[in-house]
């Protein structure tokens, strides 16, 4: 045991003695290391895994990954990913094996990715989807459902039927024992604009939360109880003629586009104040005007927004045209604005399927991807405004 003591002292040493930058300096360097190179660094020695960390918790901590996921349109389909790392300033291209294609990639809220068909549902949730889950299709046939994951069960609403106009009810599907369970009643909300197209998701540890993008009403259902909540009026006011909903910080946000759809005055953030049943919106941030003009890009309107949240980060962007993407950091109750071009945004890009998902990524999570020995990350570049 002492000698086994005494080669690990001796291989520490030796690592330390080749890197010899340590301390305050070590951490400084490593703070503008990307995070993907971190996880390599942190294996030179146990001094080095300690300036790792200590960096990432005083200087430059992880912050949420946006990834966005191309699809080919045409058989076989081919799936591919980036994902844009705002600590480091990069984006990464992840190689990866191919996705057993089952239908069209999708995803209704920041994490969650699916795919349908009459007969099978996939869907993945871990910040890489490194594991895919399989099941019975649910009991009702739609196309363009809300899909959200909420603890334990997976939830499917809305969608349309092409053999009738009833509206179509909520089913659930929980994880611990396989099944799918039916919730008949479901809001208004959910029979006047059943497409997620016109729709708003957002999730928390206990409920799914349903916006109507054009109104601002909004419902909420507790998947434990099979319980509907609301309505709520999310509507900041009638400058808005379109919004959409997330959680920033573990409250949830409302994003809202000023104007009309082809003349778009301004984008603002709201916070939406909980307590009491009249939903109180408390103004935390506006875009700066040059930054809606990148958002708004080539397109001749704007009819609504794309939106992904996770931790402090709202991740903006044109359905239509995706080629700028807006970065809003909100610490202490004030909103830091960016954008980054989309490096997957090209004019091949426009015949091929873009979904976007917003992960939180660390070194566990990076560890675990690369060891699992199907999983390459490539630093593209550093483009960022």
């Amino acid at each position: 045991m002492e000698e086994n003591n005494q080669q690990e002292l001796k291989a520490e040493e030796e690592a330390s003695a080749t890197a010899s930058i340590h301390g305050d300096v070590l951490e400084i360097i490593l703070s503008h290391v990307p995070l993907i190179d971190l996880e390599h660094a942190r294996c030179v020695s146990n001094t080095w895994n300690r300036a790792v960390f200590s960096s990432l918790r005083h200087l430059n901590p992880i912050k949420p990954w946006l990834i966005v996921h191309k699809q080919s349109t045409r058989h076989p389909y081919a799936t591919t990913a980036h994902a844009y790392d705002p600590r480091s300033e990069v984006w990464l291209k992840i190689d990866q094996p191919p996705i057993n294609h089952v239908s069209a990639l999708r995803s209704s809220h920041s994490t969650l990715l699916y795919m349908q068909t009459s007969l099978q549902f996939a869907f993945s949730f871990d910040p890489l989807h490194l594991k895919w889950y399989r099941a019975n299709a649910p009991l009702v046939w739609r196309t363009d459902p809300i899909v959200a994951l909420v603890g334990h069960c997976v939830v499917v609403a809305g969608g349309t039927f092409d053999l009738g106009d009833d509206p179509l009810p909520l089913e659930t599907y929980d994880l611990r024992i396989g099944k799918w369970d039916i919730c008949q009643w479901i809001p208004t909300v959910l029979k006047d604009s059943p497409s997620s197209l016109w729709l708003s998701v957002a999730v928390d540890e206990h409920k799914m939360y349903v916006t109507e993008k054009s109104s601002g009403i909004t419902h909420s259902f507790d998947p434990s109880t099979k319980t509907w909540f609301g309505p709520y009026d999310l509507r900041p006011g009638n400058h808005v003629f379109s919004s959409a909903i997330g959680f920033v910080n573990d409250s949830m946000v409302v994003v809202g586009l000023i104007g009309d759809s082809e003349n778009v005055k301004g984008v603002k953030l709201w916070e939406a104040m909980k307590g009491t049943e009249m939903v109180e919106l408390r103004e935390i941030g506006e875009m700066p005007e040059e930054l809606v003009g990148k958002l708004k890009g080539e397109s001749a309107c704007l009819p609504s927004i794309g939106l992904n949240t996770m931790g402090q980060f709202a991740y903006l962007h044109n359905p239509s045209d995706p080629g700028e993407l807006i970065l809003c950091e909100v610490a202490d109750g004030a909103c830091r604005w960016g954008s980054v071009r989309n490096v997957v945004g090209d004019d091949e890009s426009r015949m091929q399927r873009l979904v976007f998902t917003c992960s939180d990524v660390g070194l566990g999570v990076l560890h675990d991807a690369i060891c699992s020995g199907n999983r390459r990350f490539t630093v593209e570049d550093n483009i960022v405004d």
